[in-house]
């Protein structure tokens, strides 16, 4: 593809989208919290006594990241919402350029254009840069530590400084002990304790507060019954049409992260492994919105790379169809989802599911693959011309 055709497909994506806010709003609610516990730090008041916006929206990150949210205070919100739009897209083109990067390609500039332009209609990315999320930021850090090459310096800091700020990804550090990357492991912990620290020297208080009580408050983060919520609590609690399942999702739930971590451990690629520990983290967490799933980026990254062109089509189709929108979801209508309706309304994780079990058994039934096979992602990069069709 000419430079000029990508340039051209990236601004018409943009502006198509940029349209469509206007049209239709985009209120960038998740942006609006960031923005008052920046304030909460600032003057002093209660971090995670107050709610904002009309769906009366909480903080429910660590103090740490809280921090890091005080220079939105000083911005007006309009500008604000223009900064936040706009580092989200190139933090969008970085994602894609990351993805690559776990998968052994080196893009060309048009490639990378052409592939951000695509994946901004992703729903979770369009849901991201709609709420004004973090989420492809805290991807974006975490990816970058786990594809850096062998060697280089204080690798598993950003991934630990990710952890501070959004706890999910925490789960890379049993990533890298299953993998044998204990160097890496122990620093992630220690990055990870030093932000907590952190939080701990500034607001005390808060810190208290959120590691002792607001932690355990998965409620505060809202329904876990309803199509947002694409973990395996979602999924059982809509099966079961009951809002509090209990065991009947945490059991499956702990079976899920041992085989999905274990599946990770023995990955043949250290590309697999990482994507499998990822979404074994969204399936398990009490509460993986839709906007979380934007792991799907690298995925697709992956599959593409590895000619598996055919999956990598289903794979965009279920991340952009919206299926969970298209089902009854007003009011309570979430529980009283026909069976039939499950699939739609759990697309991601039942994608995932599948997925992954296909993928236990392709490897239990093909040999082992070489070393040059199974080594990190810091090998050489190949063009994504040169991938099997």
């Amino acid at each position: 593809m000419r430079k000029r055709t990508a340039l051209f497909l990236l601004a018409l994506s943009l502006a198509s989208f940029t349209t469509l806010c206007a049209l239709r709003g985009a209120p960038m609610a998740d942006l609006l919290v960031y923005r008052a516990e920046g304030a909460a730090v600032v003057h002093g008041t209660d971090l995670y006594g107050f709610t904002v916006t009309r769906w009366g929206l909480p903080a429910t990150y660590p103090p740490f990241a809280a921090i890091l949210f005080v220079p939105a205070v000083g911005l007006p919100l309009p500008v604000l919402k223009a900064v936040f739009l706009a580092g989200n897209v190139l933090l969008l083109a970085g994602l894609v350029a990351l993805s690559a990067r776990l998968a052994s390609r080196s893009p060309a500039p048009a490639a990378l254009c052409a592939a951000t332009a695509a994946a901004l209609w992703l729903e979770p990315v369009f849901q991201t840069l709609l709420f004004g999320q973090i989420n492809l930021a805290v991807a974006c850090l975490a990816l970058w530590d786990l594809t850096r090459p062998p060697g280089a310096r204080a690798r598993g800091l950003a991934l630990g400084v990710a952890a501070g700020i959004k706890l999910t990804p925490a789960v890379f550090v049993v990533h890298l002990f299953l993998r044998g990357r204990r160097r890496e492991a122990a620093t992630a912990a220690a990055a990870f304790a030093c932000t907590v620290l952190a939080g701990f020297l500034l607001l005390p208080v808060a810190s208290a507060d959120f590691w002792t009580r607001r932690l355990y408050e998965t409620g505060r983060v809202g329904k876990g019954w309803i199509v947002d919520n694409q973990s395996l609590q979602g999924l059982v609690a809509r099966v079961l049409h009951d809002p509090a399942p209990g065991p009947a999702w945490v059991v499956p739930a702990a079976l899920v992260a041992v085989a999905g971590l274990a599946l990770a451990a023995r990955a043949r690629r250290e590309s697999h492994a990482v994507l499998l520990t990822a979404f074994t983290a969204l399936l398990i967490c009490p509460i993986s919105w839709t906007h979380h799933w934007v792991w799907c980026v690298p995925l697709l990254a992956v599959l593409w790379a590895e000619g598996h062109t055919r999956t990598a089509a289903l794979v965009a189709l279920v991340f952009t169809a919206r299926t969970m929108w298209l089902v009854p979801h007003q009011g309570d209508l979430d529980l009283e989802l026909p069976y039939w309706q499950q699939p739609l309304a759990a697309a991601y994780p039942a994608l995932v599911l599948g997925l992954s079990v296909a993928y236990d058994s392709m490897i239990n039934r093909r040999p082992t693959l070489s070393t040059e096979q199974t080594g990190n992602t810091a090998c050489p990069s190949r063009p994504f011309g040169s991938a099997r069709r």
